[in-house]
């Protein structure tokens, strides 16, 4: 029986427009009726992720940054930081990475030191809270992220710098033009892992989609992975099941209505 779901967003639940479908409200409804808890898994900042569910914030579990911080109704479940002088290490090693721009993810705001028109307006959909600087390595706030914005493909491009440090830092390709880094016991998966430990949910009880490679930890939490149809090469390996539509076509909220029936 699954009482846990977890969903990425990006590719995964929302749509290319950036949308949950309409008729997820219902079957949340649904799977609340059933005992069964929500987790809205993702990079995104948390105050993005309060807006778009704030009519069922009480009854999910909100996963941002990549596991760095969840809050469970205005609880919080973990914050797991990176001490100052690290963010200040990977804040000066990505400003010489060529042709990508620096976000210093914080617990109260994010953070940028360039307003460039394409990169402050993509920033701006995933990061509500989201603040000009002067310089980064004087803000001070708690460190749960340091993200690159790559002009190119940050797989190709920004990944390469900080491959190298993967032993020191959770590196992840969030997406065509995002590279996340994190503490080392960050991610998705092991903040997975916590809630089930917190909520006495198994593995074998909790069902899992995901369509990129900051997803990659979380395919392991549960037996139910789902891979979405658009999904990343790699994602679609470690999954155990792919959605038969893809997330312009409601593949998560699909899979969910076949698995329960309803």
């Amino acid at each position: 029986m699954i009482k846990l779901i977890a969903t990425d967003l990006d590719g995964t639940l929302l749509n290319d427009q950036k949308k949950i479908h309409p008729s997820f409200w219902e079957i949340h409804k649904a799977l609340v009726s059933q005992g069964v808890l929500f987790v809205a898994a993702s990079g995104r900042q948390y105050y993005t992720l309060q807006d778009q569910f704030e009519s069922i914030l009480d009854e999910i579990i909100i996963l941002a940054e990549n596991g760095t911080y969840v809050k469970q109704g205005a609880k919080e479940l973990i914050v797991n930081a990176i001490p100052l002088d690290a963010a200040h290490f990977l804040v000066e090693r990505a400003r010489d990475v060529a042709d990508a721009d620096v976000i210093l993810c914080g617990k109260t705001s994010a953070y940028v030191e360039s307003n460039g028109s394409s990169f402050w307006s993509d920033a701006a959909q995933y990061y509500t809270r989201l603040k000009m600087v002067d310089d980064l390595c004087a803000t001070e706030d708690t460190v749960l992220k340091v993200t690159l914005w790559d002009h190119h493909n940050a797989e190709h491009n920004s990944y390469t710098h900080f491959r190298g440090f993967e032993e020191s830092f959770k590196v992840a390709v969030a997406g065509d033009k995002w590279l996340d880094i994190t503490n080392l016991t960050a991610s998705k998966g092991t903040a997975i892992e916590k809630i089930q430990q917190l909520c006495g949910i198994t593995p074998e009880e909790t069902l899992i989609f995901g369509d990129y490679l900051n997803d990659v930890d979380m395919m392991g939490s549960g037996y139910f992975s789902y891979a979405m149809k658009n999904a990343h090469p790699k994602i679609k390996e470690l999954a155990r099941f792919e959605t038969k539509t893809d997330n312009n076509n409601n593949g998560v909220v699909e899979t969910i209505k076949d698995l329960f029936g309803i």
